[in-house]
């Protein structure tokens, strides 16, 4: 589902930051070696990841799904001097691409990627966090938030993807579709946590933003 049109989507990403020549190179090269490639957040939602990051100033980032490293790179940008992002994800195949770029980047000491289950590893880390970005396999989506709330920092956030999932949210749901059962639930629970604030934005594929109270 698109959510504007595509004459106004390009008028946006027309007038939105271009994105930086390494992203550009990771962009092309995801779209052009790697299955997948929509799932890569791309130029116009990578400007709003670094856009958050920025006005966030966050010190340590978390982020659960790495896929080719492209939103570690822009949530990367927002960081204050010292900070770190620990990014996530199963795919070990992906690692080699993820390490070209972040070696290519200014933030090669930044960045730091674990391959593993983030439900395994998230309970075994000591850090608290500032930022999380939540991008991965859907059916984990609930279990991924209640894993991460108390590792956030107060007045953190937590930036979720895909929430409105192609827009079936607001369908029935098929027997059977797990996924879009998880996002409809999760998007309950999150509005209904009185621990947090929240806002969906109809960005790409929807992008929720959560702040802790």
């Amino acid at each position: 589902m698109e959510f504007i049109s595509e004459k106004l989507d390009n008028y946006v990403c027309a007038h939105t930051e271009p994105e930086p020549q390494l992203l550009y190179e990771l962009n092309r090269r995801t779209h052009t070696s790697v299955l997948i490639p929509r799932m890569l957040s791309g130029h116009f939602q990578g400007r709003v990841l670094s856009m958050l990051s920025h006005m966030i100033q966050p010190k340590n980032i978390l982020e659960i799904g790495t896929y080719t490293g492209y939103s570690a790179l822009c949530l990367a940008e927002g960081l204050v001097k010292g900070g770190k992002v620990l990014t996530i994800d199963k795919n070990e195949e992906l690692e080699e691409l993820v390490d070209e770029f972040v070696r290519k980047s200014e933030f090669k000491d930044a960045i730091s990627m674990i391959i593993g289950d983030a439900i395994e590893i998230i309970p075994t880390l000591d850090e608290t966090f500032d930022l999380v970005f939540i991008d991965a396999d859907k059916g984990n989506y609930i279990n991924y938030y209640n894993l991460v709330i108390d590792k956030l920092n107060p007045g953190g956030y937590i930036l979720l993807d895909n929430v409105l999932w192609s827009g079936k949210v607001m369908e029935d749901v098929i027997e059977g579709d797990i996924d879009t059962k998880v996002l409809i639930e999760m998007n309950e629970l999150i509005h209904k946590d009185n621990r947090v604030q929240e806002v969906l934005l109809p960005i790409r594929d929807g992008l929720m933003i959560v702040r802790k109270k």
